[in-house]
């Protein structure tokens, strides 16, 4: 395989992310063009997939329920419909990590499950800032039993981030019933690669554009204006 068909690959495993408070139309459409250059996806709020171009060739991922968590089912479920129609071709849900950390699992696990039935692909966000080892595990085996295609360890909207250990443990627990998106605090080359050895199958990071150039300035590769 050579240089550029690795760096493809690569750039193909990262959801560059606007999702900021205070983003703007162009700071969306920036990170779009940058997405197109470099091969990535693209994550969204549902509000600004309609910036998307229909030629896009990558994922675009849109969030449900983001950063809390703590909407009812039935409106989870109602706003991935939303972003599906929308163009949406994948779904980071934020967990009701509340409902867990109250005992109530069999809540947690139907909030995701409309998801899961509305979205070509549902990425759950269990917010491993907030939960001990034990509970990263037991929340992981609740999204697979709600037919999750992925695991993913933050928003970025709580403590702490994404992180090896996390990721190896996650992907420890569920196996190959469920992959691994790391999130949450990812700005380097080195970090994502790091993140990707210990078991993830997908980054997700604002500075999606910047990781792929530095990968490709590492490989020598010319950049992509």
């Amino acid at each position: 395989m050579d240089a550029e068909t690795d760096v493809e690959r690569f750039a193909s495993l990262i959801d560059h992310t606007v999702l900021g408070k205070s983003h703007t139309a162009d700071d969306v459409d920036r990170a779009i063009d940058e997405a197109v250059r470099y091969g990535t996806n693209v994550c969204l709020p549902p509000s600004r997939l309609n910036r998307v171009p229909d030629v896009f060739e990558g994922e675009v991922v849109s969030v449900v329920s983001f950063p809390h968590g703590t909407t009812t089912p039935s409106v989870k479920t109602y706003e991935a419909r939303e972003a599906v129609d929308a163009g949406a071709t994948e779904i980071d849900v934020a967990c009701n990590v509340s409902a867990f950390l109250s005992g109530d699992e069999e809540g947690f696990i139907s909030d995701i499950r409309g998801v899961v039935d509305t979205a070509p692909t549902t990425k759950a966000i269990v917010e491993t800032g907030l939960l001990n080892d034990d509970e990263k595990r037991r929340t992981a085996h609740l999204c697979v039993e709600a037919g999750v295609d992925y695991i993913k360890t933050c928003t970025g909207y709580a403590p702490g981030g994404a992180t090896v250990e996390d990721v190896r443990l996650l992907s420890d627990a569920v196996g190959d019933d469920a992959r691994i998106k790391a999130s949450g605090g990812i700005r380097d080359a080195e970090t994502a690669h790091r993140l990707l050895e210990a078991g993830a199958s997908r980054i997700g990071a604002s500075a999606g554009a910047e990781i792929v150039r530095e990968v490709r300035r590492d490989a020598g590769l010319p950049p992509k204006e």
